[in-house]
């Protein structure tokens, strides 16, 4: 189903008519009844979790549940992740305390040099890959927190496990797995504060920023992401590469999330932010996988604009050099103005940046509810036959799952 046979479906398992449920997220019926007809978009994401929370349902229902994370290779591990978050053995410390004993603590350097190959795979865009490795890389860094309490290097070890439930979590809210990912996020945050290191909690609440605009809790990202920027202000002030990347990166989340929230003034102070300290840090770099530096500012405005429902700046700023970016952060970019050009009708340019962002990373467009939602617009308005324009815009369909 479409977002707006979503919303009809549980607008009428509520009980509501049309006009109660527009009322309730001061909207006028005719609006509500074209999005349920699929006539019109609702652009603005705050508006789809106002309906969300209305109708009782998280934003991942109206949104469209995710579809399995294959890449080439056919990798799909989302339920051995699963398992390995939710093992038994993470609820109590005391009564597997015999089992813990019994294990040789892994190497701290071998899941170290792991965990930076599986976040590299993650900016190249290889989710697929990303996906397979993590049940192993979180079990790892749960045996490496059970081994802490007889080791002397125990903030290395809650640093590790930080950094792999951030990447668990960055990429499970990647691929549409808002609850998994709000679990990875909790464990890595409290790695984090175990880890009593500065730029591991900074880099964690990040992870929490991302779980937390998955689910639609805009409000909730926008106060952790205030919160954690005034942290490592002073830090960040200090002019360390490392601690303005986070900082700067920080401010780039929670501008998405002031955008999300429908608040205008934040979004705008909070790129003003980024933007000054990606200018004192002088370059496009990585420091802790941020890719943060002036060229993501540029791509965060642009991301920014397209969820306060600003198409026109989208479509006329969509031009950025981002060749010195991840290809993950390429594609975001990609999958943004394909959507802009789709709510502006340039439904040829549109289809045009999906093909592009999907010879650069599959399985990341394959996978998105965004390009989803994008191509189903593109088909009900394309000719019914004929042209190659046709012909690729199915092919890409087939192969998003946005058709039967």
């Amino acid at each position: 189903m479409s977002v707006g046979q979503r919303i009809a479906f549980y607008r009428q398992r509520r009980g509501l008519t049309q006009a109660v449920l527009a009322g309730m997220v001061g909207r006028t019926e005719d609006w509500l009844s074209k999005v349920e007809r699929g006539e019109r978009h609702a652009r603005r994401v705050d508006v789809l979790a106002n309906l969300a929370r209305e109708l009782h349902v998280t934003l991942g229902d109206l949104l469209g549940q995710p579809v399995l994370a294959e890449d080439a290779d056919r990798n799909d591990d989302v339920p051995a992740i699963r398992d390995a978050l939710m093992t038994p053995r993470r609820l109590s410390r005391v009564l597997y305390r015999t089992a813990r004993e019994r294990e040789a603590p892994p190497s701290i350097a071998w899941a170290e040099l792991h965990v930076d190959a599986a976040w590299r795979a993650f900016q190249e865009g290889r989710v697929g890959a990303v996906i397979a490795s993590l049940p192993d890389l979180i079990t790892l860094a749960q045996q490496l927190e059970d081994a802490v309490e007889a080791g002397p290097r125990s903030r290395e070890s809650w640093a590790v496990s930080a950094r792999t439930h951030h990447l668990a979590a960055t990429t499970l809210s990647k691929v549409g797995e808002a609850d998994l990912a709000w679990i990875a996020a909790e464990r890595a945050m409290n790695a984090a504060d175990q880890s009593d290191d500065t730029l591991v909690l900074a880099s964690a609440a990040r992870a929490c920023t991302h779980a937390l605009l998955a689910t639609g809790r805009y409000h909730d990202a926008l106060d952790l992401g205030i919160t954690a920027t005034n942290w490592l202000r002073e830090q960040a002030m200090g002019g360390e590469p490392e601690a303005l990347s986070l900082f700067g990166m920080l401010n780039l989340r929670t501008a998405v999330a002031a955008a999300r929230n429908h608040d205008r003034h934040t979004a705008a102070d909070l790129i003003g932010q980024a933007d000054a300290a990606a200018e004192r840090l002088g370059e496009d770099a990585n420091y802790w996988r941020t890719s943060f530096g002036p060229t993501n500012v540029a791509l965060h405005r642009v991301a920014v604009a397209l969820d306060l429902g600003d198409i026109r700046y989208v479509v006329d700023h969509r031009q950025i050099d981002a060749s010195r970016m991840p290809i993950e952060r390429r594609v975001a970019h990609m999958i943004g103005v394909a959507r802009a050009l789709s709510f502006a009708r340039q439904d040829t340019d549109a289809l045009e940046y999906l093909l592009s962002a999907e010879q650069e990373a599959p399985t990341l467009v394959r996978q998105s509810t965004d390009v989803r939602e994008t191509v189903k617009t593109l088909r009900r308005r394309s000719p019914v036959a004929g042209g190659q324009r046709s012909s690729d815009l199915l092919g890409l369909a087939e192969r998003c799952h946005a058709v039967a």
